[in-house]
Formats: C-alpha cells, sequence, structure tokens
C-alpha cells in the first residue's frame, strides 16, 4: 500500500516526486518517460535558474533529480503505462500494463501532447522550422517571417508573442476565427500582421529547414497559395492524457481536461489531485505545471497526516 501514487514523468511529476521524497511521503512514480513534450524542443530558454537547455538534457535532469532524493521513499516504476483507476476499500488501485499498486492517494500529472499538423512535410521538418512552443522557440525566428497554424485564442496569443521580434506573422486558420474578439481586433492591428480564414494548409517545402508553406483558399473560391517563410508555430489544440481516469469519474471539461480546484489542485474525486497540462488550467508552461504539482503536494501532505 502506497501513501501516494504520482501519474507522469514530466515538471510536474518529477516536482511532486521531489517534494514526496522529502516529506517522506511512501510514494510510486510512474513515467512512460521523462520530460513531457519538452523533449521535442532543441533549446529552451524559460527553464527558470536556467539560461538554456535543451529538451534531452531537462528530461535527464529532472529523472536524476527525483532518482537522487529517492531515497527509499518514492518507487519510480519508469515505462509503466497507466491503463486504469479503480476503489479499493481504503483508497485506489492504479492498473498498468504491468501490474496493480494500492494507494491512499493519486495525483495526476499526465500532461498532454499537441495535436500534430498532418500534412506532407509536417513531421520532416518538426524542429527545423516548424514548433509547437512559441515561448521556448520563438526568439530563435527573430526578423524572420513566420507563420501561426490556427484561429483560436492559442494561435492569436502566439502571433501576439511573435511580433515583438519576427518580421512578419501570417496566421492561418482552415474556417472562421474562434479567438475572443478583443484578442483578435488588437492582434491585428499591428501592421506586421497578416490573418487569413478559410486557408487549409497543405504542404511544407524546405531543404535543410522550413523554407515555404503551400496551403489552399477554400472560400470565396479554391486557390492554391504558396509563401515564403522559415518558421511555423502549430496551435491546432492539445490532447490531454486523461483516458485512464475517465471510468473512475473524475471530472473533465469538453477538452477531456481535468476539472481542478484552483486552490489545492483537487478534482471532485477526494483522494484524487491534478497538476499541469492535463488540468482545465488556462496557462500550459513547464514553470507552472511544476508549481502547481507543488501545490497538490503540500495539500496531500496535509491530508495524509489527517489520515494517521
Amino acid at each position: 500500500m502506497y501513501d501516494l501514487v504520482i501519474i507522469g514523468g514530466g515538471p510536474a511529476g518529477v516536482a511532486a516526486g521531489v517534494y514526496a521524497a522529502r516529506k517522506q511521503i511512501k510514494t510510486a512514480l510512474f513515467a512512460e518517460s521523462f520530460g513531457g513534450q519538452s523533449v521535442e524542443s532543441n533549446e529552451i530558454q524559460n527553464w527558470i535558474g536556467t539560461t538554456t537547455i535543451s529538451g534531452i538534457e531537462l528530461a535527464n535532469n529532472l529523472k536524476e533529480h527525483v532518482k537522487f532524493y529517492a531515497n527509499g521513499f518514492v518507487d519510480i516504476k519508469e515505462g509503466e503505462k497507466i491503463e486504469e483507476i479503480t476503489r479499493s476499500s481504503n483508497g485506489f488501485e492504479v492498473i498498468t500494463q504491468k501490474g496493480s499498486y494500492k494507494t491512499k492517494t493519486i495525483l495526476i500529472a499526465s500532461g498532454s501532447r499537441r495535436r500534430k499538423l498532418d500534412i506532407p512535410g509536417a513531421k520532416e521538418f518538426e524542429g527545423r522550422g516548424i514548433t509547437y512552443c512559441a515561448s521556448c522557440d520563438g526568439p530563435f525566428f527573430k526578423d524572420k517571417d513566420v507563420v501561426v497554424i490556427g484561429g483560436g485564442n492559442a494561435g492569436f496569443e502566439t502571433a501576439a508573442e511573435l511580433l515583438a521580434y519576427c518580421k512578419s506573422v501570417t496566421l492561418l486558420e482552415v474556417g472562421e476565427f474562434h479567438a475572443d474578439p478583443v484578442t483578435i481586433k488588437k492582434v491585428l492591428e499591428n501592421p506586421k500582421m497578416k490573418a487569413l480564414t478559410n486557408a487549409m494548409p497543405t504542404e511544407v517545402k524546405g531543404d535543410e529547414s522550413v523554407k515555404s508553406l503551400t496551403y489552399k483558399k477554400t472560400a470565396p473560391f479554391v486557390d492554391i497559395v504558396e509563401i515564403e517563410v522559415e518558421g511555423i508555430f502549430v496551435e491546432i489544440g492539445h490532447v490531454p492524457a486523461t483516458d485512464f481516469a475517465k471510468d473512475i469519474g473524475v471530472e473533465m471539461d469538453e477538452y477531456e481536461c481535468i476539472k481542478i480546484d484552483y486552490k489545492n489542485q483537487r478534482t471532485n474525486i477526494e483522494g484524487i489531485w491534478a497538476a499541469g497540462d492535463c488540468t482545465n488550467i488556462p496557462y500550459h508552461q513547464n514553470n507552472i505545471a511544476a508549481g502547481d504539482a507543488v501545490k497538490a503536494l503540500e495539500d496531500i501532505y496535509q491530508t495524509l497526516q489527517k489520515m494517521k
């Protein structure tokens, strides 16, 4: 019987694991892999305390940090995928493809993955001009012409961020814009900004890196257009890793992100907390995920103390 099971090996899961070890909570940390989405970034400049670090280095550092403090209190279950959570007589049972584990409490920090651009050239140029994180990679495109794909709030907020240093920003949306009107208006006021509706990306071209993007203008008439760009920022949504939590009754929003109490990260199920990109928080960042996990861990510790 564990006091706590942590699900996830990204910044949120590892932050919780380190704090659990230091508070001597008997914990099992399940990580299919370490690092989360950051593994895909060649260089990260906004991980606080580190001026620059690659995604692979960050993943390795996270793993080594929690291993260093584990000290017999945190059992690291790397490579085990969570399949289901069920109730037990005095808590929960966490079921993986390798076995089952009983625990009094659970912290879900399973993160999410970016919805990928699925057109010819997109996979080949990922990390070579195509990126899914403006705050991570935006500064590398200073004085360059870039494209943002996605007309929701995330797309327009990414465009606003890029306008600070890019030569020009073109935003493409397959249908109509669905960001907040005030956000759309403010971003479109910038003379370096151009935004198109009914524009479907069809192909990415380049050599060592991205050189152009082809899109199909679907209204008022069909037309194929190719534009020269050096960067493509994709903002077409996230897919949270929360399937395993559905049957236990954890409440989720329409995007299957776990709803939490922002004060303490509690879910609607007593004994289950959630933190990071798998939750319905408005901002998805490594530093925010780690902080939210620490907040959850503090509340979990207080809860466990009351159980004694």
